[in-house]
């Protein structure tokens, strides 16, 4: 049996089929929210929404994209920023 404290609701439910056939509940923690744009709050494009201790396994190209302002700024935000950056230059 589980430790009481981890059988509550604030952890999620895994069906987990082990060898032998039989059928046991695992319990996780749930999934962050997802990554958004800081300038217009748009759920981010190519960052997994993983556990820290998930994403210390994964490779640096896959936590965000490679561009300017990669998982920081939408697509959109991150080409009217470069834009108005090379505006005030010329």
């Amino acid at each position: 049996m589980v430790r009481k404290s981890l059988r509550s609701r604030s952890r999620r439910r895994v069906y987990k089929r082990l060898p032998g056939g039989s059928v046991k509940i695992h319990y996780e923690k749930r999934k962050p929210s997802r990554a958004v744009c800081g300038n217009c709050g748009v759920t981010l494009k190519g960052i997994p929404n993983l556990r820290p201790n998930k994403m210390i396994h994964l490779a640096k190209t896959k936590k965000r994209p490679e561009r300017y302002f990669g998982g920081v700024l939408c697509s959109s935000c991150s080409r009217e920023k470069i834009k108005e950056f090379y505006r005030k230059v010329q």
